[in-house]
């Protein structure tokens, strides 16, 4: 029979162990290019996005009926808000009312990645709580599941689009209507992840030492759902910054007045054939913002994962 004074020591050892193999696979994370290639260029994004009120050439929301459909590189009249009217290079152009293309395209870097991250945060957060519960709690598991199918049953930008419209469209609003159909996703694999891990001999060891079971979901099941969240994570925020465009671009997300990548195109696109480096611009800082996510993601989860780390 095991004694606690056993139990306990076992406990010891595989917490030992996961340090180690923690330190390991931060060294392979290092090391892998994809990591290395989208985690720089999601840094010099995040740069952008914080220097934007620097980087920017003029507030997003100026404009000037004199310098309408203005092509890159043209020098117009704009309007400041002080009511002066000044001379202004548009280096990616203007819009039909006159603003600076390339200004809005780098304050819509803001928004893309606040809701991005927001948006993998958010249902991160709720799909880890409630995936421990239905892993764990095993009278719970089958009415938390059934839920978790129905909302999966519904596609995604449906759903995205009705809690809009339920309420007026703004940051926070955008933010959770992504993230509800994401948490469903993150339930699951939580879930399937707490199956295996509360069968491991350290989870028995705790439960035969009486430890409280907030505890045991905290200390021994959690920190090991950590890697394959991480990259759920990063899936997850390259999704909703696509959704949050797709939205804005159908008339449904943000408002038209705040300068975001899919209302940058969502305004340029009736005039595509003859002006189109409205579209061009914010949709190449969305395609490679989303690219970089990704690839970021997939070096993760080479590196995270078991059994893709053995052929890194």
């Amino acid at each position: 029979m095991t004694t606690p004074d056993a139990s306990r020591f076992d406990a010891l050892s595989t917490e030992a162990a996961a340090i180690v193999k923690v330190e390991s696979a931060w060294k392979r994370v290092r090391r892998n290019w994809s990591v290395r290639i989208g985690g720089t260029v999601l840094g010099l994004l995040v740069l952008v996005a914080l220097l934007a009120p620097w980087l920017g050439t003029v507030d997003p929301t100026l404009f000037d009926a004199a310098s309408r459909d203005l092509r890159p590189g043209k020098t117009g009249e704009i309007m400041t808000l002080e009511g002066e009217t000044i001379q202004h290079t548009f280096l990616m152009g203007s819009d039909s009312f006159g603003r600076d293309i390339y200004s809005r395209v780098i304050f819509g870097t803001q928004v893309s990645l606040i809701v991005g991250v927001a948006t993998a945060i958010v249902s991160l957060a709720l799909g880890i709580v409630l995936g421990l519960l239905s892993g764990y709690l095993r009278w719970l598991d089958g009415a938390l599941m059934r839920v978790m199918d129905g909302v999966m049953a519904i596609p995604a930008i449906l759903i995205a689009i009705a809690l809009v419209a339920m309420w007026k469209g703004s940051l926070l609003t955008v933010i959770v209507a992504i993230a509800v159909p994401e948490i469903p996703r993150v339930t699951r694999l939580v879930r399937s992840l707490v199956l295996t891990i509360r069968e491991e001999p350290y989870v028995e060891a705790a439960v035969s030492l009486g430890t409280p079971t907030w505890k045991i979901m905290l200390r021994h099941i959690l920190p090991n759902t950590v890697a394959p969240l991480v990259v759920q994570g990063t899936f997850i925020c390259a999704s909703g910054i696509l959704v949050e465009a797709i939205l804005s671009f159908l008339g449904v997300g943000l408002p038209p007045d705040i300068p975001t990548w899919g209302n940058v195109m969502a305004e340029g696109r009736a005039q595509f054939n003859e002006y189109p480096h409205n579209i061009f611009f914010p949709g190449i800082f969305l395609a490679v913002t989303v690219l970089a996510v990704n690839i970021l993601g997939d070096g993760l989860r080479d590196t995270l994962d078991p059994k893709m780390a053995k052929r890194v």
